[in-house]
């Protein structure tokens, strides 16, 4: 018995020594020593280690080749590059608003790629602009292009008198889109500009609303006078003298204020829009941002040669106007009193 449990707890330990023993010896090698940093795998052949470096080397003749092919790409691309065809009147729908159009240069076609003459359902038409509509498809009323040349031109012609005798155009466009069509117009036209949404009482009630807009005095040539700047601070802020409105229906509050200061207005106006509310219609499509833009590229445009005729004029010393003295500057209109 005594022998018995001798044998099992030594065989125990036996065991686990000789476990122990196996484990050290992988860490072991019975192998000379080697000096190299890098030590290849146990059996693994020289010429597979040394076979990378021989498999990025390329023969002479075939970089000969490459280097003759890439050379005879380049003669080609060379001397092929001026032929082919050239792109000419390529669309870019931001011409428009770049480089508009005037109203004479202005055609069916050029309307119709504008989407001018798409206008709305026909149970929300308005039956004033009966006379507008050419007819009906898939349910659309369509507006007449001969009817939106006709009266584009005509307020093209509006804008261009009024900015050659010195008058304020202001540009409303209040939708997403309308911001980039809205500023060159009033650019071009040396105008002003509005593009989000229309303050109520701007117009009625100026004094208040307008009051810190900074004001100044210029001449003919459009040169600022800051001797005169001190004398406007009490003055009433001045009105545009006309009003060019892209989107009429969701502005009838700025349309209403037109109306009270008897300032001429001109919109856009669709098949559900009221054409009573502005001066000088333009029926047409005032959904499309390529509408709006043509159609204030056009009025931009005009304004700018009506500026360029003013000034012209000034240059001679003609006004198609009655330019304002010193006199009547410094005269509080409200007292009568000089200011000095």
């Amino acid at each position: 018995m005594i022998v018995r449990q001798f044998c099992a707890r030594q065989s125990r330990q036996f065991l686990v020594l000789n476990r122990q023993a196996r484990i050290l010896t992988r860490f072991s090698s019975t192998g000379a020593p080697v000096d190299t940093a890098v030590h290849s795998a146990p059996g693994e052949p020289e010429s597979r280690v040394q076979s990378s470096s021989k498999l990025i080397e390329v023969p002479e003749e075939e970089r000969q080749r490459a280097h003759t092919a890439w050379k005879k790409l380049q003669k080609q691309t060379h001397q092929y590059e001026s032929h082919g065809t050239v792109m000419k009147d390529i669309y870019d729908p931001n011409d428009v608003i770049k480089n508009p159009p005037r109203a004479a240069d202005i055609t069916l076609e050029m309307l119709l790629a504008a989407q001018t003459h798409l206008g709305h359902s026909t149970s929300r038409w308005n039956p004033l602009n009966s006379r507008y509509i050419f007819g009906i498809r898939d349910g659309i009323h369509i507006i007449s292009l001969d009817q939106t040349a006709a009266y584009l031109r005509r307020a093209a012609k509006v804008v261009e008198e009024l900015a050659a005798r010195g008058g304020l155009i202001l540009y409303v466009g209040t939708r997403p889109g309308h911001k980039d069509a809205v500023v060159r117009a009033a650019e071009l036209t040396k105008g002003y500009h509005v593009f989000e949404r229309w303050i109520p009482g701007a117009l009625t009630n100026g004094e208040q609303i307008l009051g810190h807009c900074e004001r100044k005095v210029v001449n003919a040539f459009d040169e600022e006078l800051p001797s005169f700047k001190g004398t406007l601070v009490d003055r009433r802020p001045i009105s545009p003298d006309l009003v060019v409105c892209l989107n009429p229906v969701e502005n009838k509050p700025l349309l209403h204020e037109c109306a009270l200061n008897n300032i001429p207005t001109i919109g856009v106006i669709d098949t559900d829009a009221d054409a009573t509310s502005v001066t000088y219609q333009i029926p047409a499509n005032d959904d499309s941002m390529r509408s709006a833009s043509l159609i204030a590229g056009v009025l931009g445009r005009a304004g700018e040669d009506g500026q360029k005729r003013r000034l012209a004029m000034a240059q001679k010393g003609l006004f198609s106007y009655k330019p304002v003295t010193a006199n009547e500057l410094l005269t509080n209109p409200l007292t009568g009193a000089r200011e000095e």
